[in-house]
């Protein structure tokens, strides 16, 4: 069973930026697919960014493509999402998951980190 946790949010004005990392516990194969959601008061959660963790490929949301950089370090079991450029409806608490198989739901969630960018 994996676990995660995520850590890196805080409060940032727009325009900044900010490192959002994922730590993995137990053993991620190379079929895994990480993903990193984020979900906004009152809306539902999106998929922001996705990676996987055999050989790097790498999925983004349009609405952050081309801010957000996802990657991961194998030898440390981390994940990290890199947010550039940030607005303030970029602001909701971040969370990762993964996926251990194509057309598996993503799961193992972990607690959430906070990003609130402000105006």
């Amino acid at each position: 069973q994996v676990q995660l946790v995520e850590s890196g949010g805080g409060l940032v004005q727009a325009g900044g930026s900010l490192r959002l990392s994922c730590a993995a516990s137990g053993r991620l194969f190379s079929d895994y697919r990480m993903g990193w959601f984020r979900q906004a008061p009152g809306k539902r959660r999106e998929l922001v960014a996705s990676i996987s963790w055999s050989g790097g490929s790498t999925l983004y949301a349009d609405s952050v493509k081309g801010r957000f950089t996802i990657s991961r370090d194998n030898t440390k079991n981390t994940v990290y999402l890199f947010l550039n450029s940030l607005k303030p409806e970029d602001t909701a608490v971040y969370y990762c998951a993964v996926r251990p198989a194509v057309g598996s739901q993503y799961g193992s969630w972990g607690q959430g980190t906070q990003v609130t960018v402000s105006s």
